[in-house]
């Protein structure tokens, strides 16, 4: 399996547009590692929305049933689903078609993760103009446990000259 390690830092939009890549190959890995802290929990939670108490207040969080405070389930599905688009952007327009994403076990605060998407499959779809990707994701810790399982499509065109 090809490891390919995304940071913001990696692939800037002006390398995406000047260098669009092949088509991704069946069994090709993309990942990022990614610590999720009090303050990052909060921000997000509150960004999104979300005012449970499990994502914003330590007593009640440590009083409840996962011992301290949690990452909702948007904040790790956001970081995913951009680690998908950051990946295939890099080959050509990419759109998300669809994604299903299950909670298999609460990120709590300091929980260091790497999540991962690896191709399942690419098909051609002459009605979409472009190929379906098909993607296998988690978010995994060090000893293998999984926290969030997921499969998605995308939809990845050639580039459109600006």
């Amino acid at each position: 399996m090809e490891n390919v390690h995304l940071t913001s830092s990696d692939v800037t939009p002006d390398e995406r547009v000047a260098t669009p890549g092949p088509l991704p190959r069946v069994g090709e890995r993309f990942a990022r590692r990614v610590t999720f802290d009090a303050d990052s929990i909060r921000t997000f939670a509150t960004l999104c929305g979300d005012h449970n108490p499990l994502h914003h207040d330590a007593d009640a969080a440590v009083a409840g049933p996962f011992g301290a405070l949690i990452a909702s389930g948007p904040h790790v599905v956001a970081l995913m689903m951009g680690l998908d688009a950051t990946a295939l952007s890099a080959r050509g327009d990419a759109l998300g078609l669809g994604f299903e994403f299950r909670f298999d076990k609460a990120v709590r605060e300091g929980a260091q993760l790497t999540l991962e998407w690896t191709v399942t499959d690419v098909a051609h779809k002459a009605s979409l103009a472009g190929h379906v990707v098909s993607v296998e994701g988690r978010a995994v810790d060090d000893n293998g446990i999984i926290y969030v399982s997921a499969t998605g499509r995308n939809l990845l065109r050639e580039r459109c000259p600006s």
